[in-house]
């Protein structure tokens, strides 16, 4: 038997360095060539790293969380064979060691002398399945991570979030109940509460932090807010849904807004721009590659709709739905993911009247859509119930005048209020 260590490959775009977002294996794992060992996480997308040989794990580099340079050791492994490295004595305290307990099986060694939690630990009997088997539990980073240090297998714990998404509170049940799995009671709604939970900025929360951050830093943003009256704009897509859904799909507001942008950026092509403030160079993209800012179950992603002046209102509310749920399943690709030249920010009908939306550094301009609400007003001396919407709009003022960018708007506006202009050329 040899040891084999397997170092963090190059990736390719010039990345240094990647974040360990999360391991499938532990120490003691069997793993198969081609098998999923972690995911990590660069500047742009989540990538899997997969093992090149088969073996039982040894040893990992790190905990979730951690930045690896390339070339740096990701994870030790048991073969057949030599192996490619010398073997080496494995420290209890210098690696991500085993879990103390298992709810399958006793340890096969004494545990290492840290101090122990105070938490009750789940008795050695075996389980209950509380889902089918194949079917990958649903939980975050964190509370896969502290399951872990438990010694919980997350196939056997009931979750009782969205989608059955495991949360911790669901973690301390289990373990009080002695491994039995089942729903957590409400308790009092006036019972003292005194717990304490520090999540880490790890993945893809660490990378919105830090992109929303910079672009506070550097962007001085200004934000415009207008009413549009989206009554006719709304009848035409439910006239339009009700033509054509069956052989085009369904029309959303967002896939026209899109095409309102696309019309109103041929004569402000200042707002279709990248701001590089470090050589003090604006570019300008005739070419219009929608951000689509969308919320994941693990944060904001914002997949980008290439050439969206290239497409009519129906293909581009099928890239739109693509891109969206690409996103919310992990699945999109680095391409999908980079590139916009302005952002559509939308929150549906949870949009609130106001926002202030950040805009996507570098780009100068982004356009966030708040809910519509149908209001009484006056129309030719008569109130009539009007459907009405707020755009909140973010503008970089460092190359964006506030002329220029209410100019922009009332374009947009003049467009959604006259929606047959939007499929006329």
């Amino acid at each position: 038997m040899g040891h084999y260590t397997i170092k963090m490959p190059d990736i390719g775009e010039g990345i240094a360095e990647v974040e360990l977002v999360e391991w499938r294996v532990k120490p003691g794992d069997s793993v198969a060539e081609d098998q999923i060992l972690a995911d990590v996480m660069t500047d742009k997308a989540t990538v899997e790293i997969p093992s090149p040989v088969a073996g039982t794990v040894l040893e990992l580099g790190g905990q979730p969380g951690a930045l690896l340079a390339v070339g740096a050791e990701l994870i030790r492994l048991e073969v057949e064979g030599a192996g490619n490295v010398a073997a080496k004595a494995v420290p209890a305290a210098a690696s991500v060691a085993a879990p103390a307990a298992a709810p399958l099986a006793a340890p096969a060694a004494a545990a290492p002398s840290a101090p122990q939690s105070p938490v009750l630990r789940p008795p050695v009997a075996a389980p209950v399945a509380v889902r089918a088997p194949g079917d990958k539990p649903i939980a975050s980073p964190a509370v896969r991570h502290r399951a872990w240090e438990l010694g919980i297998e997350l196939q056997f714990v009931h979750g009782s979030g969205p989608a059955g998404r495991i949360t911790h509170e669901d973690l301390d049940v289990y373990l009080v109940s002695g491994g039995q799995p089942r729903t957590p009671s409400a308790g009092s709604g006036y019972a003292q509460r005194h717990g304490e939970e520090a999540v880490p900025l790890i993945g893809l929360r660490r990378k919105i932090a830090q992109k929303m951050q910079e672009a506070k830093r550097r962007i001085p943003h200004f934000s415009y807010v207008e009413e549009i009256d989206v009554t006719e704009l709304e009848a035409l897509r439910a006239q339009l849904n009700e033509r054509y859904s069956a052989t085009r799909g369904k029309l959303t507001l967002l896939p026209l807004l899109a095409r309102a942008l696309v019309i109103a950026l041929r004569d402000f092509p200042q707002m279709n721009a990248r701001f590089d403030d470090d050589a003090g160079v604006v570019t300008r993209f005739e070419a219009v590659h929608l951000g689509m800012a969308t919320q994941t179950d693990n944060g904001l992603l914002v997949p980008v709709l290439h050439h969206a002046e290239a497409l009519d209102p129906w293909a581009c509310a099928r890239e739109i739905a693509r891109l969206a749920e690409a996103g919310r399943s992990g699945k999109a690709g680095r391409d999908e993911l980079s590139g916009s030249t302005i952002t559509i920010s939308s929150l549906g009908p949870l949009g609130g009247l106001v926002t202030t939306p950040v805009i996507n550094h570098p780009e100068v301009a982004i356009v966030g859509v708040n809910r519509i609400v149908e209001r009484p007003v006056f129309r030719g001396g008569a109130v009539v119930g009007r459907k009405l919407m707020n755009l909140s709009s973010s503008f970089d003022h460092r190359v964006v005048d506030g002329m220029d960018a209410a100019q922009f708007i009332q374009a947009v506006r003049a467009l959604l209020e006259s929606p047959a202009l939007l499929f006329v050329e």
